[in-house]
């Protein structure tokens, strides 16, 4: 497969995208509307709605431009396209969009005017976030799905020619990009298959299960998370009530995360397995080590946040220390303390994954990246990653829903 393959498959997928998006944000209309709409092509209302039809121009210009790219790459290789299953579906795409274009050309006028009229489907998937979720989404699925084919291709033109087949169909090309047992680039339906496959098809208790090597992963994560989480808010709490300790402890905090964290995590493994700590206990104070850092600078920012006229006041009512940290210091940095919280469970994540790297043994999902890694199993690799991603993405959720629930009980608005 060549490149002008490539860019006229992409343009005309992200065409048909582009104008779908276009056309149902821009659909706010029933269709039984067009019984009744009239149709006065003088009027300022309808060249309103012809000038902003123009908004779907990118898309057709993408999907025109694919279909060029096709009938070039076919005119140079002299013969037809041969791969006809994307210009049917970019057609019927384009079907689609026209007749969606033909709605916005209703005229709404005083007499056509319905009071109270629900907003359509279209309209609310567009108000909220899942039409932009979706459209990002598939987006990304076609540029996947595009760029496996392009990365997979010289080994595949190696293997047909092994097997002394020429002019394959580009279909057939495609399909035998995105079933290739050990691919540069997965396509997302090996990835999907993987995880179902070393999830569900598995027992949860088995060394082959994504489940068994997430579950362990995620333990040290957590016991990471938790020290780190503790030690940054004893840190920050002795930095703002001492100036010693900040003049001291902080360049050594900010020092301590300038050391590649690939470098340190085979000592700490290997220091500790000396000593007899194994497990779990290595792989938590490695996410301790990165998740700590946050932690320290957002709680010793939001600590130090309330203003000079708060601290006067709580002085007048004859507040002493401890009472000025309760009632005014501490409800101050919560906002900042679970943003660090956000970004510090993310990190320790990353730091159990790459302590599991450093010490095979144990499992967990950077085992998992390891074997892959020497096997040459790109899918299990891909499928690993989309597990931690999962992970962390469900943890950071769990930690704004912690937020939000912090933040009723103390009063503050949602």
């Amino acid at each position: 497969m060549n490149g002008l393959q490539v860019v006229g498959l992409v343009s005309t997928v992200l065409g048909a995208l582009v104008v779908a998006v276009f056309t149902l944000i821009a659909s706010d209309k029933s269709i039984h509307r067009l019984a009744t709409a009239r149709w006065d092509f003088s009027s300022e209302i309808v060249k309103d709605q012809v000038a902003k039809k123009f908004d779907n121009t990118i898309g057709f210009a993408l999907i025109f431009f694919g279909f060029l790219a096709q009938l070039f790459d076919a005119a140079g290789a002299g013969h037809l396209p041969d791969y006809y299953v994307l210009p049917f579906i970019a057609a019927l795409a384009f079907l689609v969009a026209v007749y969606l274009v033909c709605r916005r050309w209703l005229v709404e006028t005083e007499s056509t005017r319905i009071v109270g009229e629900r907003p359509s489907v279209f309209k609310k998937l567009a108000s909220g976030r899942i039409l932009p979720v979706l459209t990002i989404l598939l987006a990304i699925l076609a540029i996947w799905y595009a760029a496996a084919i392009w990365m997979n291709a010289p080994w595949q033109e190696r293997l047909n020619a092994r097997a002394d087949l020429v002019d394959v169909p580009f279909t057939e090309f495609a399909a035998q990009t995105w079933a290739q047992d050990k691919p540069v680039l997965p396509a997302p339906h090996q990835v999907i298959a993987e995880i179902w496959n070393a999830t569900v098809a598995l027992e949860i208790t088995s060394r082959r299960s994504l489940a068994y090597h997430a579950w362990i992963t995620l333990s040290a994560t957590l016991l990471g998370f938790a020290f780190g989480t503790v030690l940054g808010v004893a840190l920050a709490v002795a930095i703002i009530h001492n100036d010693a300790s900040d003049r001291s402890l902080m360049p050594w905090i900010i020092a301590s995360q300038t050391i590649p964290i690939l470098a340190i995590a085979p000592m700490v493994v290997v220091g500790l397995g000396s000593v007899g700590l194994t497990g779990l206990v290595p792989k938590a104070l490695i996410s301790m080590y990165l998740s700590f850092f946050p932690v320290v600078v957002g709680m010793v920012k939001g600590l130090r946040s309330p203003e000079a006229i708060q601290l006067d006041l709580m002085r007048t009512y004859d507040a002493n220390g401890w009472q000025v940290f309760w009632k005014l210091r501490w409800p101050a940095a919560m906002p900042l303390l679970f943003a660090s919280m956000k970004v510090g469970i993310a990190i320790s994540l990353i730091g159990a994954v790459v302590a599991e790297l450093s010490n095979a043994s144990g499992g967990g999902l950077g085992v998992r990246l390891l074997t892959g890694s020497y096997n040459g199993q790109t899918v299990q690799i891909w499928a690993a990653l989309f597990i931690a991603a999962g992970l962390a993405a469900v943890l950071v959720a769990i930690v704004g829903s912690a937020e939000k629930w912090v933040n009723t009980r103390m009063g503050a608005r949602a």
